[in-house]
């Protein structure tokens, strides 16, 4: 990317941004509700959205029920499904500035994160599912020489697609695309912290030539329009990422509705051990830090607990925060910044309460805790670094979501594993060691659905990704999130 900070705010000063809800192929203002999206770069409103209530999602179900029980999608070749993600993935790349750029104002993230990382994992998800869908095979098991027996992968139908306001467009290609692939159709729902984003992903579909109905985008609030997809009984599918609260109240509305398959990607507090023998302590430590503050700390799979041996600990901590004073807070849409602003001002002010709630109770901040750059109108915090956390402080125990690291010490490994497993999460964990047989029997220890050993948040679309524990249940990536999105179907023929 080579656009300057100047070239960017041009940019967002002509780029168009449009609240309407996208369904059955166009764009409805809706009952006329509506509610504003204000930027945390500097508090202005961005736009007007569409406020979606029951008889939004009722229509935009409405549509996706009927693309899928008389439309072509589900019954085009798995071949042609493919080619037209792999549209829409080319689609997504001639608008990756503006995506981009849309991204960063919205929800506050560094617009050059947004365009490198956020717009590369969402284009790369679609062409990912769209060369994948023709190589998905049926099973015809060996069975009785009188019989032939058929196993069959069938889309499962409707999908609700919730997703949060972090990666608001990567979370929702990782719904999205497999679901596609597939042959469902979708109503996705962003959060109402990040929603023009995804509006503009269902416009950009539809100009790629999805079919009216395949996939339709509903503004609107959690408790009303997350309410009405959750407890749908057109909806055959739930996808969900966000908060294990929340989680608990879509896997109520599946029990109080049709039963439907819930699928959840929750929380985390995940832990990050480094050991005397890790490789490279400065890596470890860089890595760290990295890994906290980026996108603002706003991660559930960020590495908030980072444990280590007593014997490295104050050499480790003093270049975590070296590397937290020197990190960049600035304008999300100035390219030399390492760290934007937090969603808002609701949640900047939760982070705040953690982060006193944290010196109450007796942690050492050894950097950052305040807020910053106020004279901009947005919502910023300095990068901050808890020592001295007892395993039972809040700050070791509940999810910050936002750029505060507790650092906790250990004697051994059989403690660090320990505190390390000492947690109702389960999404992610990072080890770092130079010995081999520690590497594997510490990994296999963890209870997490990834452990990244030597490095953290690295991996590719091969890999499944989701969580252990209350982090949730199924798998996002992978040839393995189609399972989410289908049925088998068991055919015995009596030759």
């Amino acid at each position: 990317m080579d656009i300057t900070h100047e070239e960017w705010l041009l940019r967002a000063k002509s780029l168009d941004l449009s609240g309407a809800h996208h369904i059955d192929g166009t764009d409805e203002d809706g009952s006329g509700a509506a509610f504003d999206a204000v930027s945390p770069r500097d508090g202005r409103v961005l736009a007007r959205i569409a406020d979606a209530g029951t008889a939004e999602v009722d229509a935009a179900v409405a549509a996706a029920r009927r693309a899928f029980d008389t439309g072509p999608w589900p019954r085009l070749a798995p071949a042609e499904r493919g080619a037209a993600l792999l549209r829409v993935a080319d689609l997504l790349q001639e608008r990756r500035a503006d995506l981009a750029l849309t991204v960063s104002l919205e929800m506050g993230k560094p617009v050059t994160d947004a365009y490198e990382i956020e717009l590369r994992a969402l284009i790369d998800t679609f062409r990912w599912y769209g060369q994948l869908a023709d190589k998905v095979t049926d099973e015809s098991p060996h069975t009785a020489a009188d019989a032939l027996a058929l196993v069959t992968r069938e889309p499962a139908g409707v999908v609700g697609a919730v997703v949060p306001w972090n990666f608001p467009l990567t979370l929702a290609g990782w719904k999205v695309a497999p679901a596609l692939a597939a042959g469902c159709t979708v109503v996705l729902k962003p959060s109402e912290n990040s929603p023009l984003s995804a509006l503009l992903l269902g416009r950009i579909a539809a100009e790629a030539g999805l079919p009216p109905g395949v996939l339709n985008v509903v503004g609107g609030t959690g408790p009303v329009a997350g309410r009405a997809i959750g407890l749908h009984p057109e909806v055959d599918v739930l996808a969900f990422t966000g908060s294990t609260e929340v989680g608990r109240h879509f896997l109520r509305y599946a029990a109080d509705s049709n039963l439907k398959r819930v699928w959840l990607e929750l929380g985390g507090k995940s832990p990050n051990i480094i050991l005397p023998d890790a490789p490279d302590l400065e890596k470890a430590a860089a890595t760290a830090a990295w890994g906290i503050f980026f996108n603002q700390g706003e991660m559930c799979t960020a590495p908030s607990r980072l444990l280590v041996h007593t014997s490295i600990a104050e050499q480790v901590i003093e270049s975590v925060v070296r590397r937290a004073r020197e990190l960049r807070i600035g304008d999300p849409l100035d390219p030399s910044t390492e760290m934007g602003a937090l969603v808002g001002e609701a949640h900047l002010g939760r982070v705040r309460d953690r982060i006193a709630t944290g010196l109450a109770e007796g942690a050492r901040l050894r950097t950052g805790g305040a807020r910053t750059l106020t004279e901009t109108g947005g919502s910023y915090l300095e990068p901050t670094v808890f020592d001295r956390v007892d395993p039972g402080m809040r700050l070791a125990r509940e999810e910050i979501f936002g750029p505060v690291l507790s650092v906790l010490t250990f004697d051994d490994l059989d403690e660090a594993v320990r505190l390390a497993n000492d947690t109702e999460y389960g999404l992610a964990a990072g080890l770092w060691t130079s010995d081999l047989s520690t590497a594997h029997r510490v990994s296999r220890a963890l209870r997490a659905g990834t452990v990244w050993v030597n490095c953290y948040e690295e991996g590719d679309l091969t890999v499944p990704f989701g969580g252990m524990k209350q982090s949730g249940n199924g798998r996002d990536k992978s040839a393995h999130a189609l399972e989410k999105y289908t049925e088998l179907k068991t055919t015995w023929i009596q030759l």
